[in-house]
């Protein structure tokens, strides 16, 4: 068996530490190095972790796909093995490096689930962490002038989306959209439409207050703020501009006022997984409360920097490990964490370890984006394990805080899980309407609505283009990038400075789908540099020269620069070549080029590196051949990159094969949170 596995990795079938852990296991004291059913095991259950999977389940194990697209090595690998999958289990169970979790052994068999031991205790960790959360002490009477404060209807903004629209069912379409009418069916529309066409400033719609009562209004962003303030772990959930951040920073105004009579108001910090993410919501967190209606002691306890996970557990300096942990638990009372999609499972484990026992914790991030890179969907996984609707109790409780009823059918759950109450869903887009291509298609593609999908290039929008993948649009790919990086590198000549500089290399990027081949990063990096070259842009046959992009790769603690993190190559007033970096506070780190990680140039990224990110315009380039990598979740996180303006390379069909294609990671973590 060893000698198979060992060729295995010699071809890439596997990883060469696939094959040495099963060596590994296969020469450990009193463990029987000729097992082949073991050894054969060790090799998978370490495999599935470089495919994203936390363990290797047997449920799932099927004897022709033990590799994926490798039917023939699969079916000779299990007739080597002796013995029929679904007797695999069992046989484990015999080894004495496979144990139950009780003691520490190599490998941990729960659940017809095989781990290694660490990956099993971090699972134990989160589930046990996120189904022992209590709900906490409001007072519900304070909490709900609070929130009817926070969250009352902006009529300036309504009367500028209903003064030009002069068609009754225009009006109602408008109101119904803005003022999250539920049941417009028991609206007087005759008074309302009068009370739209006689108002003449802002002011003149309050009489919509009464016309249009509250309890007949679902603000999901309300609903949200309100769930939060009654548990201690809360999980809000929606796609790009749903709200995500305004949200929680009313939640967090409420949460401060509630606490003025205190001796201490909380302590909260702001994270995210990469440094672009904390920029990205400092920036939000900082336009947010500005338009809070609340007094200056309570905006002024709001953070407005956020930082990375890494940087909030402080890394210890040649070690894997973190400064805070179990033992040496963070000092704070509310940690808000962004983009907590990009979360993998030890790091998530990790975190929650080091957050004292009465923190609040509440997580953002969008459920149909990518998985993590590394092992795990914790945030996947915990929405499943939620989803299907409240708890009476808590229903109720909510309908007492926002005063829209939630007792009833479909928001409340006949059986609900352990975890039902902790998760909150936000759908409707602020940034993307009917109007917009990029919504539709995002719609489309996480509905695997394929009509809609075709429809949506059809349909005349004008934010949205679809070109193919041939000879003459791949030109016209490589055209459009050099047209569009023509503008960051025209700041540069123009002398502007190193903020405005960063802001305009920001406005575009070229996402991949592959990393390698001519529609992947490396050869699109490569052909967009050249034409950059030929048009006089940047300067030629150098690696480094002014202008040039780059992604950092790898973590450097002690620069303060983490993977994802993207700086540009100026000169310096003396001439020096420097790489700058935009940092979460908006300040400016400068590094000499021979100091930097591990990083690469980047005109192309790909789409899982750009999470976190998002650009007024977007090119998503999708590789002329099928691809395992081509999901549904990385053709969603790819387009929703794009705020503005999105161009699309790729051929339809396969556009429409990836959109019913799922990305699966397998743990065990969603039976665990419902009690399974």
């Amino acid at each position: 068996m060893l000698d198979m596995l060992k060729t295995m990795s010699v071809e890439g079938l596997i990883r060469p530490i696939d094959y040495q852990f099963a060596r590994f296991i296969g020469q450990l004291h009193h463990t029987d190095p000729v097992n082949p059913v073991m050894l054969l095991c060790s090799a998978l259950v370490s495999h599935q972790l470089g495919q994203g999977h936390v363990c290797l389940s047997f449920a799932a194990l099927q004897s022709h796909q033990l590799i994926e697209g490798a039917e023939e090595i699969s079916a000779q690998l299990v007739s080597k093995s002796g013995l029929p999958v679904d007797q695999w289990p069992q046989h484990l169970t015999q080894s004495p490096v496979v144990g139950d979790g009780r003691t520490p052994t190599p490998l941990v068999l729960d659940n017809n689930r095989l781990y290694l031991y660490r990956y099993w205790l971090y699972e134990i960790k989160v589930a046990a962490f996120i189904r022992c959360q209590k709900q906490a002490e409001v007072d519900s009477e304070a909490a709900s002038l609070i929130l009817d404060r926070l969250f009352k209807r902006q009529y300036t903004f309504i009367y500028t989306q209903c003064a030009p629209l002069k068609e009754p069912s225009a009006q109602k379409e408008a109101l119904i959209k803005w003022l999250d009418i539920k049941h417009a069916d028991r609206l007087d529309w005759p008074s309302i439409y009068r009370c739209l066409s006689g108002a003449k400033k802002p002011e003149d719609l309050t009489d919509l207050d009464k016309l249009i009562p509250g309890k007949y209004c679902l603000n999901w962003q309300k609903i949200a703020a309100a769930q939060a303030a009654m548990e201690h772990f809360t999980l809000i959930s929606g796609g790009p501009g749903t709200g995500k951040t305004t949200t929680v920073t009313k939640l967090l105004a409420m949460l401060v006022e509630l606490s003025l009579h205190k001796p201490a108001l909380p302590v909260i910090r702001l994270v995210a997984p990469t440094g672009k993410a904390a920029a990205r919501l400092t920036q939000s967190i900082g336009a947010a409360i500005d338009s809070l209606d609340c007094d200056q002691a309570v905006t002024s306890a709001i953070p407005t920097e956020a930082g990375t996970i890494h940087r909030l557990l402080e890394v210890l300096p040649g070690n894997r490990g973190f400064r805070h942990h179990q033992h040496n638990r963070l000092h704070l009372d509310i940690l808000v964490v962004d983009e907590a999609s990009m979360i993998d499972l030890p790091l998530m484990s990790r975190l929650l370890e080091a957050l004292p026992d009465h923190a609040r914790l509440i997580l953002l991030g969008d459920q149909d984006q990518l998985a993590s890179v590394e092992a795990g969907s914790v945030l996947g996984d915990i929405c499943e394990a939620a989803e299907g609707g409240y708890s009476v109790a808590t229903a109720t409780r909510l309908t007492r805080l926002t005063g829209f009823p939630l007792e009833k059918k479909p928001y409340t759950a006949d059986t609900p899980g352990p975890i039902n109450d902790n998760l909150c869903l936000l759908e409707k887009s602020y940034r993307f309407d009917q109007r917009s291509g990029i919504g539709s298609l995002a719609n489309a593609i996480n509905t695997k609505n394929i009509k809609a999908l075709k429809r949506t290039f059809s349909s005349g929008f004008n934010d949205i283009t679809l070109y193919s993948t041939d000879e003459a649009d791949y030109q016209t790919l490589i055209a459009l990038c050099t047209e569009c990086y023509r503008a960051y590198l025209g700041e540069i000549h123009s002398g502007r400075s190193y903020g405005e500089i960063l802001q305009a290399f920001g406005q575009f990027q070229l996402l991949c789908a592959l990393r390698e081949g001519k529609y992947g990063v490396s050869g699109l990096n490569m052909a967009i540099e050249q034409s950059l070259i030929r048009e006089q842009l940047i300067a030629q046959d150098r690696l480094w020269y002014e202008g040039r992009p780059v992604l950092v790769t790898q973590n450097s603690h002690d620069l303060g620069l983490y993977n994802g993190d993207i700086g540009i190559a100026l000169n310096d007033n003396d001439g020096r070549l420097r790489v700058i970096f935009g940092m979460p506070d908006g300040s400016i780190k400068t590094v000499l080029p021979s100091r930097l990680p591990a990083h690469e140039t980047v005109y192309a990224m790909t789409i899982h590196k750009s999470q976190g990110s998002e650009f007024d315009h977007a090119a998503v380039v999708l590789p002329d051949k099928v691809s395992p990598v081509l999901t549904r979740e990385l053709i969603y996180t790819g387009i929703t990159r794009a705020k503005k303006k999105l161009d699309l390379f790729c051929r339809k069909k396969l556009l429409v094969d990836a959109t019913q294609t799922a990305t699966a990671r397998l743990s065990g973590l969603k039976a665990r949170l419902r009690g399974a």
